[in-house]
């Protein structure tokens, strides 16, 4: 259904099942996680790379209104606001979303669910998933991507960032955190050309954790 112009969709008993187990899991390590991640791209130049590249495209197409989706503690919403958007963050944990208020009370920041964005019809120039769609069901993961381009304006960028593997299709893992998913780069790839994108970059790059998953980000444009 379509609400002042904001669309959203329903949500399977699978999917909220899911969900509030991965808000609940987030909910319980929020200064954990805070104090793990808000320095950590210091040690990340190619993820910082790639970020500045995102910020330099989604300017240069006129409208830096970006949404930050599963945007944890907002420090990457905050990044993004330095590098020239006009940065938001969402996430699905009220718990995170109260530390990014409390930690950038210039920023804006919501609770809601990823495939319920609260924002317009084609409102964005940009939306970044920075690990984000991890937790994600593979069977799931279009309906989200779907999401992401509804509030794409044409020409606009989606940033993703996820854990890569080798083989042909994704595989599920024990994350620290609640069970996740790593993806091989190729069919994440197809994913996003199945929801109307083109992709524009990808970059590839080495071992984020012990497990040895590479680290992926790839980025695309709405026609």
């Amino acid at each position: 259904m379509n609400v002042t112009g904001v669309s959203f969709l329903p949500v399977t008993e699978h999917q909220a099942e899911h969900q509030d187990e991965t808000r609940t899991a987030y909910d319980g390590i929020v200064e954990l996680y805070a104090s793990m991640f808000a320095d950590r791209l210091e040690t990340r130049p190619f993820t910082r790379a790639m970020l500045g590249t995102f910020a330099e495209l989604v300017r240069d197409t006129g409208n830096p209104r970006t949404a930050d989706v599963g945007c944890g503690p907002g420090h990457l919403t905050a990044m993004l606001h330095d590098l020239g958007l006009d940065a938001f963050g969402i996430d699905l944990s009220p718990a995170m979303v109260d530390h990014a208020r409390k930690s950038h009370p210039a920023l804006r920041f919501d609770q809601a669910r990823m495939e319920a964005l609260p924002v317009e019809d084609r409102a964005l120039g940009g939306v970044l998933a920075h690990y984000s769609m991890i937790h994600t069901p593979p069977g799931e993961l279009p309906a989200l991507l779907a999401e992401q381009v509804r509030v794409l304006a044409p020409g606009g960028l989606l940033m993703v960032s996820f854990f890569a593997t080798e083989g042909t299709g994704p595989v599920r893992f024990d994350h620290k955190v609640t069970p996740a998913y790593s993806w091989p780069v190729d069919r994440f790839a197809e994913l996003l050309v199945g929801a109307g994108l083109v992709t524009v970059a990808r970059l590839l790059h080495d071992p984020a954790s012990e497990r040895g998953f590479l680290d992926a980000h790839l980025m695309a444009r709405l026609p």
